[in-house]
């Protein structure tokens, strides 16, 4: 063993075979493991259907004993803030790390230039099959998702997405990936893919901040800022201030909203 600790940083959703090769590398090179399980933080969607629990007990099964070499710890995404990001990933390594004077680090070439410090596992893996096909799989009304699931994925995690799939979680979740893939669907046929832009408002009073329920899919049920899809000739701020009538029924003059505004930010993240 060259290394007293390897760190492993993955959404692994699920822990499909390359991942577990990779695994398997780390706990050969190192005498233990920390699995960085990212996205930790994130509300079940189609695209990220488990959280971190769910995941930390696939990635065990799929481990079976060497599971006891592996220390499994939640990373938030903070994607407009890099260097919280990079921060917490350090913390949470120091928090197990004790005595370990070398680490080592397991992840893209793009997140180890975030961590100098430690030196990265250039690792010969299976080539995985992109996250997109793991969720269409997933959703597969056929027996051909699990088809392909059984052919990428350790047999215990296998099992595992099987009863995952017969709970009403899951229910709700297909019905979300069938609404988003409608979507996709009806603008198709469209000559250029269409950009949307949605605005959304903060209101904060007494130390509480403004909420709606979703009514509709995608997130019915779900609790978010009160927002929508901003109209054709339509400023931002107009927007944001129109949808904020229109979905909590805020008994106060524009100017008087207007006036109470401290802050504007744009978030441009793809997802």
């Amino acid at each position: 063993m060259t290394y007293d600790l390897a760190v492993f940083l993955s959404r692994f959703a699920p822990p499909d075979h390359a991942r577990l090769a990779m695994m398997k590398a780390a706990l050969f090179c190192s005498r233990r493991v920390v699995a960085l399980v990212g996205s930790a933080e994130a509300t079940p969607t189609p695209r990220d259907p488990w959280g971190f629990d769910d995941r930390a007990a696939m990635l065990a099964a799929a481990l079976g004993d060497d599971a006891a070499r592996v220390t499994m710890l939640p990373l938030r995404d903070h994607l407009y803030n890099e260097d919280r990001w990079r921060a917490e990933a350090q913390a949470q390594v120091a928090r197990v790390a004790g005595d370990a004077a070398s680490i080592a680090l397991v992840c893209t070439p793009q997140d180890a230039v975030l961590f100098p410090q430690w030196m990265r596992l250039d690792i010969d893996a299976p080539t995985a099959p992109p996250a997109r096909a793991y969720r269409d799989a997933l959703f597969d009304a056929t027996g051909d998702g699990l088809s392909f699931l059984r052919a990428h994925t350790p047999a215990p995690v296998v099992d595992m997405i099987a009863a995952f799939r017969k709970t009403a979680r899951f229910a709700e979740l297909r019905e979300e990936y069938r609404c988003i893939e409608q979507v996709r669907a009806d603008w198709s046929h469209a000559p250029y893919p269409p950009i949307f832009v949605t605005v959304d408002s903060v209101v904060a009073h007494s130390g509480h901040v403004l909420l709606i329920e979703r009514r509709d899919r995608p997130g019915r049920g779900l609790w978010a800022l009160p927002g929508g899809f901003l109209e054709p000739q339509e400023w931002l701020r107009d927007g944001a201030i129109r949808e904020l009538r229109e979905e909590t029924m805020i008994d106060m003059p524009t100017p008087v909203l207007l006036g109470g505004l401290r802050a504007s930010r744009a978030f441009d993240h793809p997802q």
